[in-house]
């Protein structure tokens, strides 16, 4: 079973197209989604349409959320403000239920998978250091788990007690280890990298490969302009940030 993982697609579907296709070429067998779907660019309802056609698992994500309500919490900036009243506009009301409708956790044959944090999902923290993942391995209960949130794919490594953290291109999966993995971005990559990103969990061989995968870029930033959204959300799509 080779499983394609992704996250954060964030309505860039000219991004979701290319990791699907990508993944479909190299042989995945199952889609697996960790939350954000939409906010911030242009095609939130053909994102959730897409989403929805594979019939995978799928956690909510703190956009998800933001864009089911009629007013935004304080956490979100004005620019990401704009971006999800104007995704609540664009939204048919069957997308918004699925969206809300969506757990905050789940467990995926013998792995794990979460927006945020499993410590408290539901308060969107991020996973940046050692200290943020060790909150969360103590809720961790399989080998694996997967999440989104940060846009920045990295390992947390928990093994003999002793944390750390690495930059991931492969990780092979070890007994009585544990590993809380971010995939990294579909729909705006924050590493400084712009290709869309996404892993493959060949479960036989216990192995996860990170991948970039170059796409339409200038379409999804083009799309972007024309409807009104920020013009930050094209320019930072370029640079990856």
């Amino acid at each position: 079973m080779r499983f394609a993982i992704f996250s954060d697609v964030h309505a860039n579907l000219e991004a979701l197209e290319a990791v699907l296709a990508d993944a479909r070429e190299r042989n995945c067998t199952h889609f697996v989604c960790l939350g954000d779907v939409v906010g911030y660019n242009a095609n939130p309802h053909e994102c959730v349409e897409r989403v929805r056609e594979l019939d995978c698992p799928i956690v909510k994500g703190n956009h998800d959320e933001q864009a089911t309500l009629v007013e935004s919490s304080s956490d979100f900036n004005p620019v990401a403000e704009r971006a999800i009243q104007w995704t609540r506009d664009h939204l048919a009301e069957e997308d918004r239920q699925w969206l809300q409708d969506l757990p905050l956790q789940k467990q995926v044959r013998d792995f794990t998978i979460v927006h945020a944090t499993l410590d408290t999902p539901s308060q969107w923290g991020y996973v940046f250091n050692n200290l943020d993942a060790a909150a969360s391995f103590a809720y961790q209960y399989t080998g694996v788990c997967f999440f989104g949130h940060t846009h920045v794919p990295m390992v947390f490594i928990r093994d003999d007690g002793d944390i750390k953290r690495e930059r991931m291109e492969y990780v092979r999966i070890k007994p009585n280890t544990k590993y809380f993995i971010n995939t990294g971005s579909v729909g705006q990559p924050r590493d400084g990298n712009w290709r869309a990103g996404y892993c493959i969990y060949d479960i036989e061989k216990n192995l996860i490969q990170q991948l970039r995968i170059k796409y339409d870029l200038e379409t999804a930033q083009k799309k972007i302009i024309k409807a009104g959204l920020p013009r930050l959300l094209a320019e930072r799509l370029a640079i990856g940030r």
